[in-house]
């Protein structure tokens, strides 16, 4: 992954089959889809891949045990189905996850272990294991910081858990890989048209130089997100609401709260929500919350009665109170969530499911779904466009192949941090090992090293701090007040690595504390570490 290759093709080229508008899930798999059936592919993100929502997710790949309450079999079967799919194809980012669900009711246990034996079954022989009723000692004994106020008894189920941003740059390797193109910061900032107004490619700019590119393509696929609107109101001006984006907020707190590799699901909170606490990098991940909002943005941010709402109801149920004060960090997420026909405002009203339009002008735009079903819905998108633009009927070929990184599951160490890295880890190794100052923590409290910092600018397109503290090695998602005290060494290694000015390396630091504060829940002051 190296920028200035991936930029000089983007004049090289005269014409691609497929351009994808969208550095995200949906789009990575589209790309990834595209080039591996055999077309001449690019994608054009316009900040970091998976900058936006794709960074944001609860980490987990699942079928969704909340929309099998809700009688949407046929979504959750497809989910199980891909959840297995990915467990096999990135073996070391996914991990088979073990959930508990606290019941305070005598027929709590019997109700969710029927309800998620059918959950099992849906998934065939892609199990991640079997459902378990477990007593109110043996719930305790996994879960011992679990609230046992009126505690009966646990329900054991398997499902996914994985790092969003992580297996977003795996795909990116896996699309270049493949002989296709993938760059960061090129926004696309119109639509190019031919004479009968059908769409033959984008204007897009490169947003460090400013640099402007028209760039052909049989097929322009619109996998923005929660920006959807934005492109099709340069396709259209005149079209409807396609994606109205939800709200889910997180709280990332000290491991302490949870104490168990087991996570903890609590089916329906005081509002009807699921609320799960979720170990995740040596930290207790919880949330979700659902929040309808008019306004996309790319740094979301949580409301104060998102965040009292997980408060509260985390207090509930974990012996430890959480308070503001422990919040290590809080980030909020925007789901692309495809808009209801009835205008309804009600997040139970709209579909988790994707779907698939193709706009008068060709261009074809990919809506809603998550990032469990991100395969499926690029294999839809493709099948779609190759359709609409008659481009033969050649079949996708993602549905065993494996995605960079991957390794068998029995060599994963999930004791050493750079087990995300797979593939990778021996890379990075050596470059620990070429220079002492290289196997130096960026920050005392946690594991990650200035190799990593040098390995996200060489290999991996990282481009700012925010790039690397953020979805390279999460550490702003895991302590935001360490990913401040990072920033100014980090800053300084990126200037050395691509030869930028102090003045440079300033203005970035100053940029990502400005971010990062917006991680916090507390006020907070940079404390500078030395490196030596």
């Amino acid at each position: 992954m190296k920028r200035n290759e991936e930029l000089s093709k983007l004049t090289n080229v005269k014409e691609w089959d497929f351009i994808v508008i969208g550095g995200g899930a949906s789009g990575l798999g589209s790309a990834l889809d595209a080039v591996s059936r055999g077309f001449k592919t690019l994608l054009l993100e316009s900040h970091d891949f998976a900058k936006a929502t794709s960074s944001r997710s609860t980490k987990l790949v699942h079928g969704g045990v909340r929309y099998l309450a809700q009688g949407d079999v046929g979504l959750v079967k497809e989910a199980l189905k891909e959840r297995g799919l990915l467990a096999k194809n990135a073996a070391h980012i996914v991990k088979n996850q073990s959930f508990i669900i606290p019941n305070y009711t005598w027929w709590g246990g019997i109700y969710y272990k029927i309800g998620l034996s059918v959950y099992d079954f849906l998934a065939g022989k892609l199990s991640l294991g079997k459902t378990k009723y477990i007593s109110k000692s043996k719930t305790i004994e996994k879960l011992p910081t679990i609230e046992q106020n009126h505690l009966m008894s646990g329900v054991v189920y398997q499902d996914g858990q994985f790092d969003d941003a992580r297996l977003a740059i795996n795909l990116t390797q896996t699309i270049i890989e493949k002989g296709g193109s993938a760059v960061n910061y090129v926004k696309v900032i119109n639509l190019l048209k031919d004479a009968s107004d059908k769409v033959i490619g984008v204007v897009a700019e490169d947003q460090f130089s400013k640099q402007q590119y028209q760039i052909h393509g049989k097929v322009v696929i619109n996998a923005t997100g929660v920006f959807t609107n934005d492109i099709l109101n340069m396709n259209n001006p005149k079209h409807g609401k396609f994606v109205v984006p939800s709200q889910g907020i997180h709280l990332v707190l000290d491991k302490s709260f949870l104490k168990s590799d087991d996570a903890i699901m609590i089916p329906k909170t005081s509002d009807g929500r699921v609320l799960f606490v979720v170990p995740w990098h040596d930290r207790a991940l919880v949330g979700t919350t659902d929040t309808l909002l008019k306004d996309e943005s790319f740094e979301p941010r949580a409301l104060e009665e998102e965040i009292n709402f997980v408060l509260n109801t985390a207090r509930q149920y974990l012996a430890k109170k959480p308070t503001r004060e422990d919040v290590k960090s809080v980030f909020a997420g925007l789901r692309p969530l495809a808009a209801p026909k009835d205008g309804s405002k009600s997040t139970k009203e709209v579909s988790r499911s994707h779907k698939v339009i193709t706009s008068e002008t060709g261009l074809v735009s990919i809506i809603g779904g998550k990032w469990t079903t991100y395969r499926k819905m690029a294999e839809d998108t493709v099948d779609e466009a190759m359709k609409v633009h008659r481009l033969g009927n050649s079949p996708s070929k993602t549905e065993h192949l494996s995605i960079h990184g991957n390794i068998k599951p029995e060599q994963v160490d999930r004791t050493n941090h750079l087990y995300v890295y797979g593939s990778d880890i021996p890379a990075i190794k050596a470059l620990q090992e070429s220079n002492p100052r290289y196997a130096q923590k960026i920050h005392p409290d946690h594991p990650f090293t200035v190799a990593e910092v040098v390995w996200a600018v060489r290999a991996e397109m990282a481009e700012t701090i925010e790039d690397i503290l953020a979805r390279r090695v999460r550490l702003l998602f895991l302590d935001a007040r360490a990913a401040i005290d990072s920033a100014h060494n980090v800053a300084r290694i990126i200037a050395e690595e691509k030869g930028y000015s102090e003045e440079w390396a300033q203005q970035q630091e100053n940029e990502f504390i400005e971010l990062a504060k917006g991680y916090l829940l507390t006020p907070y002051s940079p404390k500078v570490i030395n490196l030596n």
